[in-house]
Parts: C-alpha cells; structure tokens; sequence
C-alpha cells in the first residue's frame, strides 16, 4: 500500500513565445516575478522555427526565451500558475485582441518536464479548473527522452541543454540524500 506524501517541490520554467518582444520585454519579466518570485535564469532568444502553428495569430519571426524561477514550487501549483500566465497573457493582447506572447508554464522535477496547458488530448491528465498536465519529456540514463507525442522544438539540442542545466540547478537546491539518489540518472 503507498502512503500519499506530498512530493518534493520542482522548480517553475516558463517558456514565453513572441514575435514583438518590444512591446512588453522586460517589464514582463518584473511582473512574472512579482507573480512567482526572483528569476535564477533567462534564456537568449531562441528561434521558434519547427513549426508555423502560432505564426498567423503572433506574425514572425518567432522566438522563444526559457526562464527558470528560484523558489521550489509545489508540484499542485502548476493549475495556479497557468491561470495566472494566461491572465497576462490577456492583459497583453493588441488592440486587436490577438495575443503579443505566448506563456507556457512548466515544472522541471529529476524524472520529467511537465507543462501546463488549456487543451486536451489522449496523453493529457486533467489538473483541474481547465488546465491539463502534458508529460514532455523524460530524464533517463543521463538524457532527456522525447515521447511519440512531444513538442519537436521540446527535443532539440538548444532547448534539451538548457533543460539540463536547468535540471542540475534544480538538484543543486534540494537535499544532499535526495541529490544523492537524483544524481544516479545523471
């Protein structure tokens, strides 16, 4: 019989999406962490070139920055989060109603990368409030591990990097037994 414990905190990543990164950069940055607290890393930005989904609602060229959150974040909170990312993500809308950013909240733990989204699908585990968790990717034998189902743009080599240094902050932080155990998937 397994006794519920809560789980070890993870730590918040926010990958944000924008081809107008003048019109809110960086006064987005103080109001995320006016939200979630002080930010430990901010990513350059990343072309967003995999794929052309979100290139007629925000124009292009499209780019990414990944930011990492210093404080530990309960595993229950990500439903919380995302309605707060997608409340500013309202707030900055054009004047013609079509979103400026894109914000996808995540939570990096030692075995996996979950994010946080609206939208439903077979792989996709109901959260609550309408956010669902979408299971990314898998840290196994030393590697990130892509799923049938994961983002390309997820599983390439600039992104799964900075997962991994994001990974080795995140184990950093937590306790040496616990760093201990981590550490043998590393």
């Amino acid at each position: 019989m397994s006794i519920p414990a809560p789980p070890p905190p993870a730590t918040l990543i926010l990958s944000i999406l924008s081809a107008k990164w003048e019109l809110f950069w960086p006064g987005l940055v103080g109001r995320l962490e006016a939200a979630f607290g002080p930010t430990d890393f901010v990513s350059d930005p990343l072309a967003f070139d995999r794929t052309d989904y979100y290139d007629r609602e925000f124009g292009t060229p499209l780019t990414r920055r990944i930011l990492s959150f210093a404080r530990p974040t309960p595993q229950d909170g990500l439903v919380d989060i995302k309605l707060a990312t997608n409340a500013i993500e309202n707030d900055l809308r054009s004047e013609d109603c079509r979103r400026t950013v894109n914000l996808d909240p995540g939570l990096i733990t030692p075995e996996r990368l979950v994010l946080a989204t609206g939208k439903n699908f077979t792989h996709r585990v109901y959260l609550g409030k309408g956010i669902f968790a979408d299971l990314t990717l898998i840290y196994q034998k030393g590697d990130w591990k892509a799923l049938s189902w994961s983002f390309p743009d997820y599983n390439s080599p600039e992104i799964r990097a900075i997962l991994t240094e994001l990974r080795l902050r995140h184990l950093a932080k937590r306790e040496p037994t616990t760093n201990a155990r981590d550490k043998r998937n590393t």
